[in-house]
């Protein structure tokens, strides 16, 4: 799913079913960078934001609570879609 289908969806309140690897495309589309991976635990940055996002796959999906954590950070700091990935 693309980065713009993914965080509408998320708006919507649709937080469950989401592949991990097209959440790490949004994290990634809205300038999150790969900090590092312990285990499951990716943890990602954004440069222009103060915090840390930890994203976890369960059976190839994304985690509903932190898909909400990081909708939360995109809402509170304004983040937008790169615009190669809209």
């Amino acid at each position: 799913m693309n980065p713009r289908s993914l965080l509408d969806r998320l708006v919507h309140g649709q937080l469950t079913n989401v592949r991990f690897a097209d959440a790490q495309r949004l994290a990634e589309a809205l300038g999150f960078e790969l900090d590092r991976v312990r285990g499951s635990h990716h943890i990602y940055r954004h440069p222009g934001i103060g915090q840390r996002i930890n994203l976890q796959a369960r059976g190839g999906q994304a985690k509903p609570y932190q898909l909400r954590q990081l909708l939360d950070l995109v809402e509170r700091h304004a983040l937008r879609l790169k615009e190669n990935d809209q």
